[in-house]
């Protein structure tokens, strides 16, 4: 899907269409007022003050029709540059644009407006000379929006829309749309009961069910396996933290505002944790190491809590409560290469495992004349950008270079991986801190005999179980690999009352060896029970009759397809363990 907002033609035409949808409506609803209406990357919207007036999706399509009259009657769009004293007087019965006016700078004395035919908006622009080339719209949806996004202002109504310049661009945006709809993990994660969320616990906070769980916990098995042949070892570390904990670490400076509020417990001031590295950082400090002690590779599923805008909070893609896939290396500066590369092959490998094609390497290095943001040591920074840049050479990986977009206290590298739809998402990180190892006095003791100060790399392979999940649900629409799936077989006998019996042997025949099998021998239809199977994406269905019980066979079908194949009890418990332990992925 095209990103319209980085699109300069696709911009200017979705800009234009959402005065194009406002002047329909003020047509339709001589009482609207309106506040903003931007450029967005899937299109654009506009949000409305209706007064009581609400909209619905059934009144897209009256809106619709009277924005293609607009368009056809043809107006140019005329662009008007007045004084913001004009202005004010202009728009003196709109508050929402005397709100927009009253907040500019007083360098800009000249603002523009935009007018066509019988209506003008205040705006920036550019817009197209005329409303005629508006041809191939569609608008999408209503929703609300706090004015400002702030959730004590009024609640606005919110109109998406999009526009291309062909009826087949739109089309596929259209069908590209309706792919993401059937894909959306909120939607496969209700069908096939994975993870819930309620007012009561919170917005943002979700409740991973008995499937979803199962999920999650394939993978934190899966990513634990491999950290422990890399020489990990995993802590447990306290869900919270003191608020000097993360003075000391600079995080209550710099993050503050991202936090859950402070609480007070006896004398001491708590707060939930954001992240782990303060933590680990304490855990490294517990005893003295030697430089042949390092690296020293600390890791830990962690809990962690942000704060996220409740406008912002969507499935398990963004969330308030997270569990990270977190780990901080001790390295030497000697090191820091070899380990980087480690961590770079580990994403790799992972990466492989899941079928994970389209991404890039995206290396953030710092602005050297920038000595205010970044931690001021050339030679250090030299060498670590330096490092870091060999080794994603030398392993041939695609990568690109952001000068300036470093964290302050070492270079990092973000892995944007491409989805199936919809805009590129970060998963993988792995960061540099020269800064963090000092301010918690860190150390170790080199060859002779001095106290040194480690360097840390930050890393997370699968960013967060939640967004991973997310991740990985949406790239296979709920079809899961069968290592991964909750339910990996499902058994159903033809008739239960014949073949009920064999069905539960061969389901528990199956359980012993570790396969999560399910019988469904209800009273219902075949058809139905085989439907639903295939509906709640299950790998294997067994179809069990009396040829199958006689001769000691299973009939297996594998989700969307419609053909069986019959192997021997035991054939088939090896190729579905063969299967599971290599992780295989069928297309």
């Amino acid at each position: 899907m095209i990103n319209i907002k980085e699109n300069e033609q696709l911009s200017i035409m979705n800009h234009s269409c959402a005065h194009l949808l406002a002047q329909a409506v003020k047509h339709l609803y001589p009482n609207a007022l309106f506040w903003v209406g931007p450029v967005i990357e899937e299109g654009f919207y506009y949000d409305i003050d209706l007064g009581d007036t609400s909209l619905t999706e059934e009144d897209l399509p009256k809106i619709e029709k009277e924005m293609k009259k607009i368009a056809k009657d043809g107006k140019r769009i005329v662009r008007e540059e007045i004084s913001k004293e004009q202005a004010l007087e202009k728009f003196k019965d709109d508050p929402y644009k005397i709100d927009l006016i009253s907040r500019m700078n007083e360098e800009e004395t000249i603002i523009s407006c935009y007018s066509q035919g019988d209506f003008t908006d205040l705006c920036r622009g550019p817009h197209l000379d005329t409303v005629k080339k508006l041809k191939h719209f569609k608008l999408l949806k209503v929703s609300g929006a706090y004015w400002k996004g702030d959730a004590k202002n009024k609640m606005l109504q919110r109109i998406y829309g999009v526009c291309y310049e062909t009826e087949e661009e739109l089309k596929e945006h259209l069908r590209l749309i309706e792919e993401a709809k059937m894909r959306d993990h909120r939607k496969i994660g209700r069908e096939q009961e994975l993870f819930m969320n309620h007012e009561l616990v919170g917005s943002g906070m979700p409740l991973w069910l008995p499937n979803g769980a199962l999920i999650r916990k394939q993978l934190e098995n899966y990513i634990y396996e491999k950290e422990q042949k890399l020489g990990y070892s995993h802590v447990y570390t306290p869900c919270v933290g003191t608020v000097d904990l993360y003075k000391t670490s600079g995080h209550w400076d710099h993050y503050k505002e991202n936090m859950f509020p402070m609480m007070k417990v006896d004398e001491e001031e708590f707060v939930l944790r954001p992240m782990n590295c303060p933590h680990h950082m304490l855990v490294y400090k517990n005893k003295m190491h030697s430089y042949r002690d390092l690296p020293i590779r600390i890791g830990e599923f962690a809990t962690d809590f942000r704060y996220e805008a409740s406008g912002a909070v969507k499935g398990l893609e963004r969330v308030r409560c997270m569990c990270q896939n977190d780990a901080h290396l001790f390295v030497t500066p000697e090191q820091i290469g070899e380990e980087f590369k480690r961590v770079v092959s580990l994403i790799l490998d992972v990466y492989k495992d899941f079928g994970i094609k389209d991404y890039k390497f995206r290396l953030s290095l710092r602005d050297k004349e920038d000595k205010e943001k970044y931690f001021d040591d050339d030679e250090m920074w030299d060498n670590a950008e330096n490092k870091l840049r060999g080794v994603l050479n030398d392993l041939g990986v695609d990568y690109f270079e952001a000068e300036g977009e470093a964290a302050f206290y070492g270079p990092k590298l973000d892995v944007e991986v491409k989805p199936a739809v919809g805009p590129e998402v970060t998963l993988s990180t792995c960061q540099l801190d020269f800064l963090l190892p000092r301010k918690f006095d860190l150390s170790y003791i080199d060859n002779k005999g001095e106290k040194q100060i480690p360097v840390v790399l930050h890393r997370a392979i699968f960013g967060t179980f939640d967004r991973f999940t997310a991740f990985i649900i949406e790239e296979t629409k709920g079809a899961l690999p069968t290592w991964l799936s909750p339910i990996q077989v499902k058994t159903i006998p033809v008739n239960p009352e014949f073949q009920g019996d064999y069905a539960k042997e061969v389901t528990n025949k199956l359980k012993e060896v570790g396969i999560r099998a399910e019988l469904d021998d209800r009273n219902e239809k075949l058809g139905y029970r085989l439907r639903e199977a295939q509906t709640s994406k299950v790998p294997y269905t067994l179809i069990l009759g009396d040829k199958e019980k006689e001769e000691n066979t299973v009939s297996y079908r594998l989700h969307g397809q419609k053909e069986t194949t019959t192997l021997k009890v035991d054939e088939f418990v090896k190729l579905i363990t063969e299967e599971i332990k290599n992780k295989s992925r069928r297309k």
